[in-house]
């Protein structure tokens, strides 16, 4: 029998709701061919454009035009969102996970049956940059991957 605390439901939740995209994976994947590797892809992403990182990971929750979506989950705006003046902010939310984010800095969760992709420190600063300066965005200041970097922490 499984224990189930109140702190563990948010999580499970996020997991069920990703397990129901997988049900899709195979169409999405379909839909893209030339990408290659995408959010349940099992190939490596190895593109280092801000905008193929967005296009193939994050458009998913964001919404391609970065509005954001309401339905199964909440999927906040990237466009206009006044958090995203701080890079450093960004780069923690894509390295750690932040709420019902998943996490892209290779921590890893023994919970899931799947792995989702661990992003580099370039392909994170990459595509921070990328929305920072795009769905309407202007913020100064672009992130290197030296910062992601000193952010992730050891290894």
């Amino acid at each position: 029998m499984i224990e189930l605390s109140a702190s563990r439901l948010p999580a499970l939740l996020v997991k069920a709701a990703v397990a129901a995209l997988l049900i899709h994976a195979g169409s999405m994947e379909r839909a893209w061919p030339q990408s290659g590797a995408g959010m349940f892809s099992a190939r490596p992403l190895t593109t280092t454009s801000g905008a193929e990182i967005y296009r193939r990971i994050c458009q998913g929750c964001h919404m391609p035009d970065g509005k954001g979506a309401i339905g199964a989950g909440r999927y906040p705006a990237l466009a206009g969102d006044r958090a995203l003046s701080s890079a450093q902010f960004m780069a923690i939310t894509l390295l750690k996970g932040r709420r019902n984010m998943p996490a892209f800095g290779g921590n890893g969760d023994a919970g899931l049956f799947f792995s989702l992709p661990t992003l580099s420190d370039e392909q994170i600063a990459a595509v921070i940059n990328y929305v920072r300066t795009n769905f309407g965005n202007r913020y100064k200041g672009p992130i290197t991957a030296a910062e992601v970097k000193a952010l992730r922490g050891p290894r």
